[in-house]
Protein backbone atom coordinates (compact mmCIF):
# COMPACT_ATOMS: atom_id res chain seq x y z
CA UNK A 1 0.00 0.00 0.00
CA UNK A 2 1.28 3.52 -0.67
CA UNK A 3 2.65 5.50 2.34
CA UNK A 4 0.96 8.68 3.85
CA UNK A 5 1.13 11.89 1.79
CA UNK A 6 3.51 14.58 3.27
CA UNK A 7 2.14 18.14 3.51
CA UNK A 8 4.20 20.79 1.66
CA UNK A 9 6.03 23.40 3.79
CA UNK A 10 6.01 26.03 0.99
CA UNK A 11 2.85 27.66 2.25
CA UNK A 12 4.56 28.49 5.54
CA UNK A 13 7.49 30.11 3.77
CA UNK A 14 5.10 32.23 1.73
CA UNK A 15 3.10 33.35 4.78
CA UNK A 16 6.31 34.17 6.65
CA UNK A 17 7.61 36.28 3.78
CA UNK A 18 4.37 38.25 3.59
CA UNK A 19 4.45 38.92 7.33
CA UNK A 20 8.08 40.09 7.13
CA UNK A 21 7.31 42.47 4.27
CA UNK A 22 4.36 43.89 6.19
CA UNK A 23 6.55 44.46 9.26
CA UNK A 24 9.23 46.21 7.18
CA UNK A 25 6.57 48.44 5.57
CA UNK A 26 5.15 49.48 8.91
CA UNK A 27 8.65 50.32 10.16
CA UNK A 28 9.38 52.45 7.12
CA UNK A 29 6.17 54.43 7.56
CA UNK A 30 6.95 55.06 11.24
CA UNK A 31 10.48 56.22 10.34
CA UNK A 32 9.19 58.65 7.65
CA UNK A 33 6.70 60.17 10.09
CA UNK A 34 9.41 60.60 12.72
CA UNK A 35 11.81 62.26 10.28
CA UNK A 36 9.08 64.61 9.07
CA UNK A 37 8.34 65.59 12.64
CA UNK A 38 12.00 66.29 13.35
CA UNK A 39 12.28 68.45 10.22
CA UNK A 40 9.19 70.41 11.20
CA UNK A 41 10.50 71.04 14.72
CA UNK A 42 13.90 72.08 13.34
CA UNK A 43 12.34 74.61 10.92
CA UNK A 44 10.10 75.93 13.65
CA UNK A 45 13.04 76.47 15.97
CA UNK A 46 15.09 78.19 13.26
CA UNK A 47 12.18 80.48 12.36
CA UNK A 48 11.60 81.34 15.99
CA UNK A 49 15.29 82.12 16.41
CA UNK A 50 15.18 84.44 13.39
CA UNK A 51 12.06 86.19 14.65
CA UNK A 52 13.57 86.65 18.11
CA UNK A 53 16.85 87.93 16.67
CA UNK A 54 15.09 90.42 14.38
CA UNK A 55 12.76 91.51 17.15
CA UNK A 56 15.62 92.15 19.55
CA UNK A 57 17.65 93.98 16.92
CA UNK A 58 14.74 96.25 15.98
CA UNK A 59 13.90 96.87 19.62
CA UNK A 60 17.50 97.79 20.40
CA UNK A 61 17.67 100.11 17.39
CA UNK A 62 14.47 101.85 18.47
CA UNK A 63 15.72 102.25 22.03
CA UNK A 64 18.98 103.73 20.70
CA UNK A 65 17.05 106.24 18.56
CA UNK A 66 14.81 107.20 21.45
CA UNK A 67 17.80 107.69 23.74
CA UNK A 68 19.59 109.81 21.13
CA UNK A 69 16.54 112.06 20.70
CA UNK A 70 15.93 112.17 24.44
CA UNK A 71 19.43 113.50 25.11
CA UNK A 72 18.25 117.01 24.16
CA UNK A 73 14.98 118.77 24.97
CA UNK A 74 12.43 119.13 22.19
CA UNK A 75 12.68 122.89 22.60
CA UNK A 76 15.44 125.11 23.95
CA UNK A 77 14.47 128.73 24.64
CA UNK A 78 16.49 131.67 25.90
CA UNK A 79 14.95 135.10 26.45
CA UNK A 80 18.27 136.43 27.80
CA UNK A 81 16.72 137.30 31.16
CA UNK A 82 19.44 135.18 32.81
CA UNK A 83 23.11 135.64 32.09
CA UNK A 84 24.30 132.39 30.50
CA UNK A 85 26.29 133.52 27.47
CA UNK A 86 29.74 135.05 27.51
CA UNK A 87 29.97 138.77 28.26
CA UNK A 88 32.74 141.32 28.69
CA UNK A 89 35.35 143.08 26.60
CA UNK A 90 37.04 141.01 23.93
CA UNK A 91 39.69 141.58 21.26
CA UNK A 92 36.99 142.12 18.64
CA UNK A 93 34.36 144.01 20.65
CA UNK A 94 32.07 144.19 23.68
CA UNK A 95 29.16 142.00 24.83
CA UNK A 96 26.78 142.66 27.74
CA UNK A 97 23.28 142.00 29.08
CA UNK A 98 20.77 144.86 29.38
CA UNK A 99 16.97 145.04 29.53
CA UNK A 100 16.58 141.26 29.15
CA UNK A 101 18.44 141.42 25.83
CA UNK A 102 21.89 140.33 24.70
CA UNK A 103 23.88 143.30 23.37
CA UNK A 104 26.87 143.12 21.05
CA UNK A 105 29.12 145.76 19.51
CA UNK A 106 32.20 144.98 17.43
CA UNK A 107 35.22 147.18 16.91
CA UNK A 108 35.66 149.23 13.74
CA UNK A 109 36.37 147.07 10.70
CA UNK A 110 35.91 143.88 12.79
CA UNK A 111 33.21 141.29 13.23
CA UNK A 112 32.30 139.68 16.53
CA UNK A 113 30.96 136.13 17.05
CA UNK A 114 29.69 134.50 20.22
CA UNK A 115 28.67 130.84 20.39
CA UNK A 116 26.01 129.54 22.79
CA UNK A 117 27.15 128.42 26.26
CA UNK A 118 26.38 124.69 26.07
CA UNK A 119 25.52 121.69 23.88
CA UNK A 120 21.87 122.23 24.81
CA UNK A 121 21.93 124.75 21.95
CA UNK A 122 22.84 122.19 19.26
CA UNK A 123 21.23 122.96 15.91
CA UNK A 124 21.29 119.60 14.08
CA UNK A 125 17.86 118.84 12.54
CA UNK A 126 16.36 121.82 14.32
CA UNK A 127 14.57 125.08 13.58
CA UNK A 128 16.56 127.96 15.09
CA UNK A 129 15.14 131.47 15.44
CA UNK A 130 16.03 134.77 17.11
CA UNK A 131 14.94 138.41 17.00
CA UNK A 132 17.46 141.22 16.55
CA UNK A 133 17.44 145.01 16.23
CA UNK A 134 19.80 147.91 15.82
CA UNK A 135 19.52 149.91 19.04
CA UNK A 136 19.92 153.36 17.46
CA UNK A 137 18.62 152.43 14.00
CA UNK A 138 22.03 152.56 12.35
CA UNK A 139 22.97 149.56 10.26
CA UNK A 140 26.14 147.66 11.07
CA UNK A 141 29.09 147.81 8.70
CA UNK A 142 28.82 144.23 7.38
CA UNK A 143 25.55 143.03 8.85
CA UNK A 144 24.44 141.16 11.95
CA UNK A 145 22.57 137.93 12.43
CA UNK A 146 22.13 134.31 13.46
CA UNK A 147 24.68 131.46 13.42
CA UNK A 148 23.96 127.72 13.21
CA UNK A 149 26.21 124.63 13.43
CA UNK A 150 28.87 126.66 15.22
CA UNK A 151 31.97 125.00 16.67
CA UNK A 152 35.71 125.48 17.04
CA UNK A 153 38.11 123.51 14.88
CA UNK A 154 41.18 121.72 16.21
CA UNK A 155 43.15 124.90 15.47
CA UNK A 156 40.51 127.01 17.32
CA UNK A 157 39.08 128.53 14.13
CA UNK A 158 35.37 129.31 13.77
CA UNK A 159 33.33 126.78 11.81
CA UNK A 160 29.70 127.69 11.14
CA UNK A 161 27.06 129.13 8.81
CA UNK A 162 25.47 132.55 9.39
CA UNK A 163 22.45 134.45 8.07
CA UNK A 164 23.31 138.18 8.10
CA UNK A 165 21.11 141.18 7.36
CA UNK A 166 21.82 144.79 6.48
CA UNK A 167 19.14 147.23 7.68
CA UNK A 168 20.25 150.40 5.89
CA UNK A 169 18.13 152.19 3.29
CA UNK A 170 18.65 149.33 0.83
CA UNK A 171 17.91 146.25 2.93
CA UNK A 172 19.69 143.04 1.99
CA UNK A 173 20.93 139.72 3.35
CA UNK A 174 24.00 137.51 3.01
CA UNK A 175 24.76 133.87 3.92
CA UNK A 176 28.35 133.21 4.98
CA UNK A 177 30.54 130.33 6.11
CA UNK A 178 33.42 130.46 8.57
CA UNK A 179 36.17 127.91 8.08
CA UNK A 180 39.94 127.91 8.29
CA UNK A 181 40.05 131.40 9.76
CA UNK A 182 38.17 132.88 6.79
CA UNK A 183 34.67 134.22 6.16
CA UNK A 184 33.30 133.16 2.78
CA UNK A 185 30.07 134.40 1.18
CA UNK A 186 28.00 131.41 0.04
CA UNK A 187 25.15 133.71 -0.99
CA UNK A 188 26.46 137.26 -1.67
CA UNK A 189 24.54 140.34 -0.54
CA UNK A 190 21.05 140.10 -2.03
CA UNK A 191 18.36 142.79 -1.89
CA UNK A 192 15.28 141.80 0.10
CA UNK A 193 12.17 143.84 0.87
CA UNK A 194 11.21 141.46 3.67
CA UNK A 195 13.88 143.00 5.95
CA UNK A 196 12.79 145.82 8.28
CA UNK A 197 15.08 148.84 8.20
CA UNK A 198 16.25 151.19 10.92
CA UNK A 199 15.58 150.25 14.55
CA UNK A 200 12.73 147.85 13.77
CA UNK A 201 13.08 144.26 15.01
CA UNK A 202 13.76 141.48 12.51
CA UNK A 203 13.06 137.78 13.08
CA UNK A 204 15.70 135.45 11.64
CA UNK A 205 15.17 131.71 11.25
CA UNK A 206 17.22 128.78 9.95
CA UNK A 207 15.72 125.33 9.44
CA UNK A 208 18.24 122.49 9.40
CA UNK A 209 17.07 119.18 7.92
CA UNK A 210 19.90 116.74 7.30
CA UNK A 211 22.45 118.58 5.18
CA UNK A 212 19.97 121.21 3.93
CA UNK A 213 19.73 124.64 5.55
CA UNK A 214 16.75 126.85 4.69
CA UNK A 215 16.72 130.54 5.64
CA UNK A 216 13.79 132.79 6.56
CA UNK A 217 13.54 136.47 7.42
CA UNK A 218 10.37 137.72 9.13
CA UNK A 219 8.67 134.39 8.29
CA UNK A 220 9.47 134.76 4.58
CA UNK A 221 11.64 132.21 2.75
CA UNK A 222 14.75 133.78 1.23
CA UNK A 223 17.23 131.02 0.31
CA UNK A 224 18.75 127.59 1.01
CA UNK A 225 22.20 125.98 0.98
CA UNK A 226 23.75 122.55 1.56
CA UNK A 227 26.02 121.83 4.51
CA UNK A 228 28.86 120.42 2.41
CA UNK A 229 31.36 120.79 5.25
CA UNK A 230 29.30 118.65 7.64
CA UNK A 231 29.14 121.23 10.45
CA UNK A 232 25.82 119.83 11.74
CA UNK A 233 27.27 118.86 15.12
CA UNK A 234 27.62 122.53 16.11
CA UNK A 235 25.56 124.94 18.19
CA UNK A 236 23.77 128.27 17.76
CA UNK A 237 25.60 131.59 17.82
CA UNK A 238 25.23 135.35 17.23
CA UNK A 239 27.14 137.73 14.95
CA UNK A 240 27.64 141.44 14.48
CA UNK A 241 30.10 143.78 12.77
CA UNK A 242 31.27 147.36 13.15
CA UNK A 243 30.57 149.76 16.02
CA UNK A 244 26.76 149.77 15.89
CA UNK A 245 25.08 148.35 19.00
CA UNK A 246 22.67 145.49 18.29
CA UNK A 247 20.39 143.62 20.70
CA UNK A 248 19.27 139.98 20.42
CA UNK A 249 16.25 138.40 22.11
CA UNK A 250 13.99 135.31 22.20
CA UNK A 251 16.32 132.64 20.87
CA UNK A 252 14.48 129.36 20.26
CA UNK A 253 15.62 125.93 19.02
CA UNK A 254 12.86 123.45 18.09
CA UNK A 255 13.81 119.83 17.36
Amino acid sequence: MPGPVKKSKAIWWILGGVALLALIGVGAVVMIIALAGMGSNSNTNVNRANVNRLGNRNANANVANVNANASLPLTTTDDFSKQKWGSGTYDFGDIWYAGDEYHMRAKADKYLVMYAPSQEYKTENATVSVTVRSVDGTSTASGFGLIVHGERSASNDLEDYALLIYTGPETKYEIVKHKGGKQTALVPWTASSTIHSGADTNALEVRARGSELTFYINSQYVNRITDKDNFKGGIAGLYTSGTTEVAFDDLEIRR
